[in-house]
């Protein structure tokens, strides 16, 4: 059936009797097609009979459905015609593996940071009323119950539930996000989730009492009236009504022809609606089903009988971490660790088997993670905040306000920094150094192998008047970049003859930069390569050095508008350097997904175009410091 979705009109058109077959079907292609790829597989077999109906009730693009996060959008992309590019999931040039508005009409929002949907599902109810729609096209915000625990969605439902406009918003329910839901709304949504008997109720008074003669409508009619008292009574779920906002279920996500009736029911409601749908991540996958670390949240290629990796996966940036503040936390009783639900992928999972005490998950809640660390900082404890670099974007203004300013002793690790590659634009972490340049008395390193990662992160927890930063890449460890000597602040990484070309390397470029130093040295340019490690505040003696070389060359893995080659430049003229700066790095736009090393050789990163465009230069300028410029910075286009 598959072959014949070309839109959603195609699942519209099937049968009552078709569904079973075709959820079966799709569960069956998304095992074949993401164990090839990799990708969430786990969210989309978790979803596949609420989204047939989703498609089934509402009629997109007419009616907008907002995804939030994406990670559950494969099924969407299926529905709506998509299915034959599935082997092109997360490959350059193909299937974005989050909904993309270049791919289709039928996806709104492509971003992947959790929590957004319901802000932008109340914008666009609001645009649709000003606009005369509302009531004509309906708009439908898809949430999870672990990205329902963020504070937007909090900020959004406050807002939702004041209006009268009709919106509908699907709780998609599963008790996870990558781990077990956490907080005070989980227990909640546990509760209805574990209540079902009002609904029951109802429908066996329903039964019993039409099927009474003369008294049986009246009586039902009377008990109907009493359903708010009856409904407390037996499945208490005060905190949605007495918000404001309608609320339909527990509905059974997996029961396609029950999702379609509460649907309708919400797609008829003149107001703000709930529809609280319950589902199984990883459903009808007998690997995902048994996982019980994240069932299968997000696989790499596998062997789609066995659920089994297969290639199996080095040491990694995230494991080195993992072990080191373990060893850490034996020596420091004070140090504590903070995930925003994702404890497992930064490598807590660790520490929170050796200390569950002194492990915190604060759900998807990245704000609150960073104050609440600044106040465990000042009780007297020095906090680990463990995040996706990416995330931390979103609490700038309180590691800015709440830590830096207040000097707050918290230490922030960094996965998956700089290019990430197949998870696309919202995922690459290539804004963190740029973004923590202006944050006053921050530090902030980026180790470029195991060793200095783990020396990094024992410089980072002794400090604890300043907030710290720890940065690394996605994946597997490189090898260790031995140091020759050091400099005050540096380690010298290579050298051949007088020193024509500094070479800045920052974080896991190290290797990339020594292939270019040796590519130079065969061209009979002198190169001299230093890694910081500290990239932020920069050590003093990087002026001095530079002031003996003809061009200075910065190569990060981060934007590099405002980043450690910009802080550089600005080092040396702050000192009086007049020596040209050359900025390699990631350009200032949104990139798209792909692998790293892909993404990587559009950007110019690589050993051959820069040291392509190195010997450019120096063949193109005889002296630069009797260039005109004081540390010129030149950026350098792919």
């Amino acid at each position: 059936m598959i072959e014949g979705i070309r839109d959603p009109r195609d699942v519209r058109a099937l049968t009552p009797e078709q569904i079973p077959a075709f959820a079966q079907e799709i569960r069956e292609f998304l095992v074949e097609k993401v164990s090839a790829t990799g990708g969430h597989l786990g969210p989309n077999l978790g979803v596949v009979e609420v989204t047939i109906a989703l498609h089934r009730v509402f009629r997109s693009p007419d009616d907008m459905i907002v995804w939030d996060t994406g990670h559950q959008a494969y099924v969407h992309k299926i529905l709506t015609g998509r299915a034959s590019d599935f082997d092109t999931l997360r490959q350059r040039g193909g299937l974005s593996g989050y909904p993309s508005r270049v791919e289709s009409a039928h996806d709104l929002v492509e971003n992947s940071h959790a929590s957004t949907a319901l802000s932008y599902a109340d914008g666009l109810a609001k645009a649709w009323e000003r606009r005369g729609l509302l009531g004509t096209q309906h708009v439908v915000a898809v949430i999870g119950d672990g990205a329902l625990t963020g504070g937007m969605a909090w900020e959004a439902l406050n807002n939702i539930a004041a209006s009268s406009r009709p919106l509908v918003i699907v709780v998609n329910d599963n008790a996870r996000s990558y781990s077990p839901t956490i907080g005070g709304l989980a227990h909640h949504l546990a509760t209805l989730r574990t209540t079902r008997g009002y609904e029951k109720f109802m429908n066996w008074g329903k039964r019993l009492l039409h099927r009474t003669p003369v008294v049986g409508e009246p009586v039902y009619g009377a008990l109907h009236g009493m359903k708010k008292g009856v409904k407390d009574m037996v499945a208490p779920q005060g905190m949605f009504e007495d918000l404001g906002l309608k609320y339909i279920g527990p509905v059974d996500g997996h029961d396609e022809q029950e999702m379609e009736f509460a649907l309708t029911r919400a797609k008829d409601f003149d107001g703000p609606v709930i529809v609280h749908a319950i589902t199984h991540k990883g459903r009808g996958y007998g690997p995902a089903e048994d996982d019980k670390a994240d069932h299968f949240h997000g696989v790499g290629v596998i062997d789609p009988d066995t659920g089994r990796p297969i290639k199996a996966g080095g040491p990694s940036w995230t494991g080195a971490f993992a072990d080191e503040l373990v060893t850490i936390g034996h020596e420091r009783p004070d140090v504590v660790a903070i995930t925003a639900a994702m404890l497992g992928p930064t490598g807590l999972d660790r520490f929170a088997e050796a200390f569950p005490q002194r492990t915190y998950d604060v759900g998807i809640a990245e704000q609150h993670a960073v104050t609440s660390a600044a106040g465990m900082a000042y009780g007297g404890l020095h906090p680990v905040v463990a995040l996706y670099a990416t995330f931390l974007n979103r609490a700038f203004d309180q590691v800015l306000m709440d830590c830096a300013l207040h000097r707050a002793g918290v230490t922030f690790v960094l996965d998956r920094a700089g290019v990430t590659g197949d998870d696309g634009a919202s995922h690459n972490g290539m804004w963190d150094m740029a973004m923590l340049q202006v944050v006053p008395g921050l530090r902030m390193a980026a180790p470029r192998d195991e060793a200095t990662l783990r020396a990094a992160l024992r410089e980072a927890v002794a400090v604890d008047d300043a907030p710290t930063v720890v940065r690394f890449p996605k994946g597997a460890l490189g090898p260790v970049i031995p140091t020759l000597r050091t400099l005050p602040g540096l380690d010298v990484l290579a050298e051949s003859g007088p020193p024509d070309v500094l070479i800045v390397s920052i974080g896991a470029f190290a290797e990339l930069c020594i292939d270019v130093a040796e590519r130079l040295r065969a061209q009979g340019i002198g190169v001299l390569v230093v890694d910081p490690r500290w990239v932020k505040p920069l050590p003093e003696s990087l002026a001095a050095l530079a002031s003996g070389a003809r061009l200075v060359v910065v190569v990060e893995d981060g934007i590099r508008t405002s980043g450690v080659g910009a802080a550089v430049s600005q080092l040396l003229r702050d000192h009086g350097v007049d020596v040209p700066v050359r900025n390699v790095g990631v350009p200032e736009r949104f990139l798209d997904h792909g692998k790293r090393s892909e993404v990587l050789a559009e950007c110019g990163l690589t050993a051959q175009d820069i040291s392509r465009t190195i010997v450019e230069t120096v063949a193109h300028r005889a002296d630069p410091r009797q260039s005109d410029a004081s540390s010129v910075v030149v950026e350098m286009e792919p």
